[in-house]
């Protein structure tokens, strides 16, 4: 009998750690590999001069971070608190509110303002982790995209902020920074966060997929950098997915290419843009291929077969599927580098491509709109 459960409370244990490792196997790789530090993000080398010489004081102002997605906002300072208060005093001493939850007036009024008023105490905390952490008598409050916070909320949030200033600092972290009302921003230290330079976004890429085992090749990488635009977040999701595509790190994995970065990232694939390209007329070079439509509008029966191709070639990419937007943000990418076309030709085709632009932002038909702007294209690179 006692040997009975003994093998099966043992038996409980084992599940317990399978099922431990299991859900770290299953972790999304941004929460996983996210800066417990401040020194560990990436990229902004004036935002952690400055938050480590404050994080030597304790002393903290009330902060704005705003920046593109991505860039590290929201990981700083919550690596700041973690390092302020260490894991065991994290969760009494901060409150994060996000999109997701409700930030009119009335959670102004209620949620923030009930737990700015209260007053903790100072204290040198030794964590169950066996390290101090100065624990300042303070707590924090971070504001995640404030900038979506309605005018009302934020003119209510001033006077929180000053009458509980001394125990109580706000962060605000937005995208755009001209959405925050004056009364707010001059209350607080600015802190700006620039799209991470491919460098930083490669070390960074590097050191996951070497961490992963994935086999992520030079290629891979450049096409994930230029994918995520100075996105880290959107690098490394690419990655993961890419890596679960082909069981990368397994027995049966198989090597990621940049077309599966790209069919991930929903970019259209260069070939592709490149033959659009010379479908309307302009000289692409580099690929070693063939444009395979004739575009010589010269004559009515030109005129008619020069459409007749750019019809078609329009159709067949909308019946593939591809982003009209990603599409025109492509096509301008490789006509406005062109080393050939002249400033008004380039000109020509950009106005094109901003108009375009417009009237899809605005819900208009994606396939007549891309066939608009092929017709302007090819006509204002015959000229």
């Amino acid at each position: 009998m006692n040997n009975f459960f003994t093998v099966k409370s043992t038996g409980k244990k084992s599940s317990g750690k399978q099922r431990a490792v299991d859900d770290a196997n299953l972790q999304p790789w941004v929460e996983k590999y996210r800066p417990k530090t401040v020194d560990d993000v990436s990229a902004q080398e004036h935002v952690v001069a400055v938050l480590s010489k404050t994080l030597q004081s304790t002393n903290l102002p009330h902060m704005l971070f705003y920046g593109p997605p991505g860039t590290g906002k929201t990981s700083t300072i919550l690596a700041l608190a973690r390092q302020l208060f260490g894991p065991d005093n994290f969760r009494n001493r901060v409150l994060e509110l996000n999109a997701s939850d409700e930030r009119g007036i009335s959670i102004v009024r209620e949620k923030i303002k009930n737990f700015a008023r209260q007053t903790p105490r100072a204290q040198v905390s030794v964590s169950s982790d066996g390290k101090t952490y100065p624990c300042p008598p303070y707590k924090i409050i971070i504001l995640d995209e404030a900038d979506s916070m309605t005018q009302d909320a934020q003119a209510a949030l001033r006077r929180i902020m000053e009458n509980h200033a001394r125990i109580t600092r706000f962060c605000l972290v937005c995208n755009y920074v001209t959405r925050i009302i004056e009364p707010l921003a001059s209350r607080c230290s600015k802190f700006r966060f620039k799209p991470l330079d491919p460098t930083s976004t490669l070390a960074r890429l590097q050191h996951i997929s070497s961490t992963e085992n994935v086999p992520a090749s030079p290629a891979v990488l450049e096409t994930l950098i230029s994918a995520s635009s100075g996105d880290l977040r959107r690098a490394i999701t690419y990655l993961q997915s890419a890596a679960r595509l082909h069981a990368a790190g397994g027995a049966n994995a198989v090597e990621i290419t940049p077309e599966d970065v790209q069919e991930i990232a929903g970019v259209v694939p260069d070939r592709v843009v490149k033959d659009f390209a010379r479908c309307l007329g302009v000289d692409v070079q580099g690929d070693g291929t063939e444009g395979d439509m004739d575009v010589d509008m010269d004559g009515v029966g030109g005129k008619r077969k020069g459409f007749d191709a750019v019809r078609g070639k329009v159709k067949e990419l909308m019946m593939e599927g591809f982003s009209a937007s990603q599409l025109l943000s492509q096509l301008h990418d490789v006509i406005v580098l062109h080393p050939t076309l002249t400033a008004r030709q380039k000109s020509k085709c950009a106005l094109a491509m901003a108009e375009a632009d417009k009237a899809l932002v605005d819900g208009a038909d994606e396939e007549l709109w891309i066939l608009e702007v092929a017709l302007r294209v090819s006509k204002a690179v015959a000229t």
